[in-house]
């Protein structure tokens, strides 16, 4: 299993069993708030709320949060509508 960055904040495991980069990513609090449209402050005051909000995390230190690719993504299908279908 290798591990990298780039400067795009990205660190991402191949471990061979998926090829999506994203499927692989962790980000930090930014990236996935420009993929769900919301600001920044938004997430981290999900996170703030007892119970905590929105899409699963990992605190690294006091000051760094990272979001999993696919906790990002799972998060967003589970709050999915289908028009027509019950709930």
């Amino acid at each position: 299993m290798t591990a990298h960055s780039t400067a795009s904040r990205v660190v991402s495991v191949h471990d061979g069993s998926r090829s999506s980069f994203l499927a692989n990513g962790w980000y930090s609090t930014s990236d996935p708030a420009v993929c769900l449209r919301v600001d920044a402050s938004t997430l981290r005051r999900w996170r703030a709320a007892r119970p905590p909000q929105g899409p699963p995390f990992v605190s690294v230190s006091e000051r760094v949060v990272m979001y999993s690719a696919l906790d990002v993504e799972e998060w967003l299908r589970s709050r999915r509508t289908v028009p027509g279908r019950e709930a």
